[in-house]
């Protein structure tokens, strides 16, 4: 798979959009032309909508048995398993990712189709108890037709988060890229080509969310809306889904709290904080990008995370001793160079980083050395706006109450990390903390096996786990009566 097919993926085939329109993509490490894909019409979308009813309608995929689904979804995990290399080189050089972390992800979304091969012959209905003399069946069936719509900073695997339970539950799925990074989606789609997906099951459409994205959500053959992205959107695709009560998925922002007791242990929270922050550049939902730092312990850990940030590889994605890429675009830079003298500008201290590097390798890409902001108070602008780049807020605190009542006034809910060695400390803290995902002592919290979803204005609903499939699917419930002069 070393060159990827350009066009849209439309009932199982590659092809222009119906007005010939294209759309350039960059190298964000170098601003140079990547590729240039196809993008679609209003009428390519209707075109996809109906291949999709049609594939779920007469294609038999919306009744097709469990295993059979099942089967093609394994094909399809081997079939991104064969092109890793390919695909985590094609994701390093649209993204911007280091390319250790690009086969990580494709590895992963490799993994999500495997489980959702595996759950979807487990996840079915139930037979609750009722008062009536009978048997109540519950079944779980597929909604019909489903749009995915997925962002620039996890593209490959946010698509098979998505697109992996939805198939697996029978629905026939649209899936829409990013208009930054919509390489890696046609590279999956490719993969479903070749493992024989039934043609209509998926279709990748590529153009601008104002016009392209909300013709899939207002569609009215569309049941269902999952959205990764930004919570403004987020917010205008509830209403319009809200307009025909359109079943919704919404993963948005974040403004995750990294927490550091007293009774942390502080070198290890030092040295592995910088990556739950800045990996991916800081262009993460669930970066911890708010530092809560015990009094006691503040001045270690702010030296020890500084320390460890600056031993950070900035540099080529290509290259496998690179930690931290580009950023996105321009214009996200710039963002984060906003944000960074508008915390100065609020009385916060920059103690490390916010700079442009002037290595010559670097200069025409869109690098930034990450920052750490101290002095924070939870009140500033920075502390509480999703910057989404590599800027860390320290805030200091000195009781554990306070503490909980500024992580907590904050829009967002997605993630955070807590360090302590006093487990009922730990305990109290997750279960005070107004998030949907939290790790104790580590910075990961994101399983396939787990749910994945935020609270407050971080989102709706949850991915990954059976939740996904739950999410994807419409109860429906049966009485059987066993009792012929049973009235309703």
């Amino acid at each position: 798979m070393s060159e990827i097919n350009r066009g849209l993926f439309i009932n199982g085939a590659f092809r222009d959009g119906s007005e010939g329109k294209t759309l350039d993509v960059l190298n964000p490490a170098n601003n140079q032309l990547l590729a240039s894909v196809a993008v679609a019409s209003i009428e390519d979308v209707n075109q996809a909508v109906e291949a999709a009813r049609a594939a779920f309608d007469q294609g038999g995929w919306g009744v097709a048995k469990p295993k059979e689904r099942a089967r093609f979804l394994r094909r399809i995990a081997d079939g991104i398993r064969k092109n890793l290399e390919d695909l985590a080189a094609l994701e390093s050089k649209n993204v911007g990712k280091p390319i250790g972390d690009s086969r990580w992800e494709v590895n992963a979304g490799a993994e999500l189709f495997d489980y959702y091969a595996g759950a979807i012959l487990i996840h079915g209905g139930e037979m609750p108890p009722v008062s009536a003399p009978g048997i109540d069946l519950t079944f779980r069936q597929p909604i019909g037709v489903v749009t995915c719509i997925v962002p620039w900073n996890f593209p490959f695997l946010m698509t098979c988060a998505k697109v992996a339970p939805a198939i697996a539950a029978g629905n026939a799925t649209l899936l829409k890229p990013a208009s930054y990074t919509p390489l890696s989606a046609l590279g999956l789609a490719s993969v479903a080509q070749e493992a024989e997906l039934p043609a209509g099951v998926l279709q990748v459409l590529v153009g601008p969310g104002g016009t392209v994205g909300n013709a899939m959500v207002e569609h009215s053959l569309v049941g269902k809306i999952s959205f990764t992205g930004e919570t403004t959107t987020g917010t205008e695709i509830m209403k319009k889904a809200a307009e025909k009560i359109g079943r919704i998925s919404l993963e948005l922002g974040g403004k995750s709290p990294n927490i550091v007791t007293q009774d942390a242990d502080v070198a290890k929270a030092a040295s592995s904080s910088p990556m739950s922050v800045f990996a991916n550049t800081g262009q993460d939902c669930c970066a911890r990008s708010r530092a809560f730092v015990h009094q006691s312990v503040l001045d270690d850990f702010v030296n020890g995370f500084i320390e460890a940030t600056k031993n950070l590889k900035i540099g080529d994605p290509l290259d496998d001793q690179t930690e931290v890429g580009p950023m996105i675009s321009k214009n996200q830079r710039q963002i984060s160079l906003d944000y960074i003298a508008l915390g100065k500008e609020e009385g916060a201290s920059l103690a490390y980083g916010g700079t442009i590097p002037s290595d010559p390798s670097m200069v025409d890409g869109n690098y930034l050395i990450p920052a750490v902001l101290v002095d924070v108070k939870n009140t500033m602008r920075v502390a509480q706006e999703e910057i989404f780049g590599p800027v860390l807020c320290v805030i200091p605190y000195k009781d554990e109450a306070t503490m909980i009542r500024e992580v907590n006034d904050c829009r967002y809910g997605l993630s955070g990390s807590i360090w302590s060695e006093n487990l009922s400390r730990a305990i109290r803290i997750a279960k005070a903390v107004e998030s949907g995902n939290l790790s104790v002592n580590c910075n990961s919290s994101v399983f396939n096996e787990a749910p994945f979803g935020g609270f407050k204005q971080s989102g709706i609903g949850r991915e990954r786990g059976l939740y996904a499939l739950e999410a994807f699917t419409e109860v429906k419930n049966v009485f059987l009566s066993i009792d012929s002069q049973f009235q309703s």
